[in-house]
Formats: structure tokens, sequence, C-alpha cells
């Protein structure tokens, strides 16, 4: 699904899809800096702003060599996943990448305090979804359980989708899910 920006700013992340030392089929997650003026700290797919002229997917590939100093070409990009437009005034387009096996990733400390190789098993965990309602909003705020924590939407909900619709081949939408209150500046 794509959605218009109605004055919103535009991103593209990155769902790289490498391994571990495990040899385990992996995407790539990244914990932002505490020291960051935005976000502080929370989880996040390697992503960012479209440069003028830029489209998602040179967007994405750029934004994932400058965090993780993983450089990939136009060949690796296999699609895109819906966009999600987010409390914090962006529309993202998830697009997902071919990263393969064997990957060094360095993450650029200004943008990336930790670097995650989150294994797709783990994502198909009976209890990886968690929903909980807040007063400040008629939709349920998702979470997954992944990493040792609690990871938040919009993340959560690309990973959802990327879940539901590359490793269970079920067309699914998660646009209806919401985002933490702390998430929403």
């Amino acid at each position: 699904m794509i959605l218009a920006p109605e004055g919103r700013k535009q991103a593209a992340v990155a769902l790289a899809l490498v391994d571990d030392v495990s040899g385990r089929d992996c995407v790539v997650l990244t914990r932002r800096p505490m020291v960051m003026s935005r976000h502080a700290g929370q989880f996040a797919l390697p992503g960012g702003r479209i440069d003028p002229g830029e489209s998602v997917e040179q967007a994405a590939r750029r934004e994932l060599a400058e965090e993780v100093g993983l450089v990939l070409g136009p060949d690796a990009v296999l699609g895109v996943l819906d966009d999600f437009a987010t409390r914090s005034g962006w529309v993202i387009t998830p697009v997902v990448l071919w990263g393969g096996p064997g990957v060094t990733l360095v993450p650029e400390p200004r943008e990336v305090a930790e670097v995650y190789r989150v294994p797709l098993e783990s994502l198909m965990a009976e209890d990886v979804v968690c929903l909980e309602h807040i007063p400040e909003s008629d939709r349920p705020v998702l979470s997954l359980r992944i990493v040792g924590t609690r990871v938040f939407a919009p993340t959560a909900a690309i990973l959802l989708q990327l879940r539901e619709v590359a490793l269970r081949g079920l067309a699914t939408r998660v646009d209806h899910y919401e985002q933490p209150v702390f998430a929403w500046r």
C-alpha cells in the first residue's frame, strides 16, 4: 500500500536479510544512540529521509551503507512492503534487500549504538506479538518480543508484515497498529 505524503516527510528503511554466525537467516535491526535528539535509544531499521531525486530503493541502500556499512547494489532489492505513517510526521517505505551470507556489519556510532541480527525464526515464535490498549488511541499498540526486550511500532509493524508476507505467505496489512506515546514526537 502506497500512502500519499500529505505534508509528511518521506523515509525509507532497509529490511536487510543476512545470516548470523550460526548460519540462521536474519534481518538487521539497530538501536539508536541515547545522545540523539529524536527517538534516542529506540530500536529501528536502518533508514532515513529520502533525498531529492532519490528512489525509495536508493535511499534504503544508502542508509544501510551509512548506518551499518553494508553496501548493496540495485540487484539486492527484493521488493517493498506497505508504507507506514508515523505519529511523528513521516511516511516510511520498507525495502526488502538480500544482504547474503557472511556479511560484516559495522555500526556508525553517531547513528547506531548497537546492531542486531534478528533470526527470522524468532519472529515466528507464538508469544512474539504483544498488543496493548492505551487511553490516547482506539488502535492497539504493537510491540514484538525480540532481542531480549520489546520493540515497538513502527519498527514492530514493519517486521510483523515481513513475517506475515515473506515467511507465512499471507496478505497482511499493518497500518492499523498504533505506536506508543513516547514515539509520537
